[in-house]
C-alpha cells in the first residue's frame, strides 16, 4: 500500500510540475492543486473552475518553514496560532512576499496560507516541495467535494481537465479552514470555521483579535466570502424549527418534493403531522457540530441527486462552536442578484 502511495504522489507531482491541476484531498475538503508559482497553472485553474480572477486563492505549504517563502513582515502572532493550530483547517492572511503572483492574491498585497494536516496532503506538499495553490475542487460557488467520489463527479463532463484525483478518503472536517487575518495589530476572523474565536482568544487573548467581513469597504477579500457562495444546485432554506415544519406542509399539501435535514426533535414532529408523505428524504441531522460539518456538504450533495424542488435545513444553535457551520449555511441558502 505504501508503494501504491508512493507511486500516486510521484506521479502527482510530475503532473503539478508540468503546469496541470491534481484534486487531493485534506481534512477540510477536497482542493484542486495547481503551482502557486506559476502563472499558466494558475490560469488553468481558474478557467477550470470558472473563478473570478479577482478572487484569491489559499497557498497550501508543508511546514512553518516555509512561510517566509510566500510572506514577509510576519508577526509573532502568526507563529503563536501556527503552533497551536498547524498543520490544521486554519488560513493565515499575511503580507505577500514580492515575489508572490498576482493570480494568487487577486491583485492583493495580502496571500492566505496553511498547513493542512490530512496525511496524503502532507506527503505531496513535502514531495512538490514548494506552495500549491488549492482551492475547493468544484465549479466555483457550487458545494465543495468532501470525498474523491465528489470530485470525479462534479467533472464527469470534462474529466480532462483535472489531471489527477488522489483519494484520501472522506474529509474528516467537512467545511473550509477558518480564516484569520494578520494584516494588522489586531487578528480578525474573515471567515470562520471549526476553529472559532474561543480557540483563537485562548491564544491571542481576548482582546487580540476581532471578527471581521470581506463584504466590508477596503477589508481583504479571501476566498468563500461572497453572499451566495457552496449552494446546492436545488433552492435550498433554512428556518427554524416551527418556521421549517410550517413550510414543509404547505409543500407537502402541493404535493411537491423536498428534502429536509433538521434535528431530531424536529423530524419527530414531522412525521407524527405528515399523512401520505411526499417527501423524498427526511434526515436527521447530528447535534454534535463535527458530526454536523463532517455530513453536511456530503448530504447536501446527496439531497442535489434526487432532483427534487426544494431543500429545508433547521437553524442551527448559536454559538462559537457553529459559527462555521452556520456561516456556509447562510451563503448556501442566500438568493443569488441578478
Amino acid at each position: 500500500m505504501t508503494a501504491d502511495i508512493d507511486q500516486s504522489i510521484e506521479h502527482a507531482v510530475s503532473k503539478l510540475k508540468a503546469g496541470l491541476l491534481v484534486a487531493f484531498p485534506t481534512e477540510t475538503v477536497y482542493g484542486l492543486g495547481a503551482d502557486a508559482s506559476s502563472a499558466a497553472a494558475l490560469e488553468r485553474l481558474y478557467a477550470v473552475k470558472g473563478r473570478p480572477t479577482s478572487h484569491p486563492v489559499i497557498v497550501h505549504i508543508a511546514s512553518v518553514e516555509q512561510l517566509t517563502d510566500w510572506a514577509k513582515d510576519i508577526p509573532a502572532q502568526a507563529y503563536q496560532l501556527a503552533e497551536r493550530f498547524w498543520p490544521g483547517p486554519m488560513t493565515l492572511i499575511l503580507p505577500k512576499a514580492d515575489h508572490v503572483l498576482s493570480q494568487v492574491t487577486g491583485g492583493q498585497d495580502s496571500v492566505g496560507i496553511r498547513i493542512p494536516s490530512h496525511p496524503l496532503a502532507l506527503k505531496l506538499l513535502e514531495a512538490f516541495s514548494g506552495g500549491l495553490a488549492a482551492p475547493s475542487a468544484n465549479r466555483f460557488g457550487r458545494l465543495s467535494p468532501t470525498s474523491a467520489q465528489a470530485v470525479e463527479a462534479e467533472f464527469s463532463d470534462s474529466p480532462d481537465q483535472v489531471a489527477m484525483v488522489l483519494d484520501g478518503g472522506p474529509c474528516d472536517v467537512g467545511i473550509e479552514s477558518t480564516i484569520i487575518s494578520l494584516l494588522s495589530s489586531q487578528a480578525k476572523i474573515l471567515r470562520p470555521g471549526m476553529i472559532d474565536a474561543d480557540s483563537v482568544a485562548e491564544v491571542l487573548g481576548a482582546e487580540a483579535f476581532s471578527f471581521g467581513s470581506s463584504a466590508s469597504a477596503g477589508e481583504t477579500r479571501v476566498p468563500g466570502a461572497l453572499p451566495s457562495h457552496y449552494a446546492p444546485q436545488t433552492k435550498l432554506t433554512v428556518a427554524s424549527s416551527e418556521q421549517l415544519i410550517e413550510l414543509v406542509l404547505e409543500l407537502n399539501a402541493m404535493e411537491r418534493s423536498a428534502a429536509v435535514f433538521a434535528f431530531d426533535s424536529t423530524v419527530a414532529k414531522l412525521r407524527s403531522n405528515l399523512s401520505g408523505l411526499v417527501f423524498d428524504s427526511l434526515v436527521v441531522a447530528p447535534e454534535q457540530v463535527d458530526q454536523y460539518a463532517r455530513a453536511l456538504y456530503e448530504q447536501l450533495r446527496r439531497f442535489d441527486k434526487l432532483k427534487l424542488d426544494r431543500i429545508f435545513v433547521e437553524a442551527v444553535p448559536y454559538g462559537s462552536a457553529w459559527d462555521g457551520v452556520r456561516d456556509r449555511l447562510e451563503r448556501a441558502s442566500a438568493e443569488v442578484s441578478a
